[in-house]
């Protein structure tokens, strides 16, 4: 399971509102970095056949099967410090993550 808290989710719907369209967020786990993967954060206008789709306070999380092994129980945050912004990913399967945070190890 995939949660999403209610200040991402607002940022969610927010962007999706100014892109004029869009169904939701696709999340996934790609190859790179330090520590082997990082997480990715897309917003999709079409499901795949092979997609998992969630729904979550009018739209839709979509994962792909392998990532959706990698992220379970993962919580997507947004959060700011001082002038930085953006969402943050807590997966309670993460072993570690690099020095400058932008990639984990499972």
């Amino acid at each position: 399971m995939i949660t999403v808290t209610s200040t991402a989710s607002d940022r969610i719907k927010k962007n999706l509102s100014h892109r004029g369209a869009g169904m939701g967020i696709r999340l996934g786990v790609r190859t790179t970095g330090c520590s082997g993967l990082a997480y990715v954060l897309e917003y999709v206008d079409a499901l795949a056949p092979e997609d998992t789709a969630f729904e979550q306070d009018g739209f839709i999380v979509v994962v792909d099967p392998k990532s959706l092994i990698l992220m379970d129980g993962l919580e997507v945050d947004y959060v700011r410090q001082g002038l930085n912004e953006g969402f943050e990913f807590k997966n309670p399967n993460e072993k570690d993550r690099c020095g400058c945070g932008e990639s984990f190890r499972i």
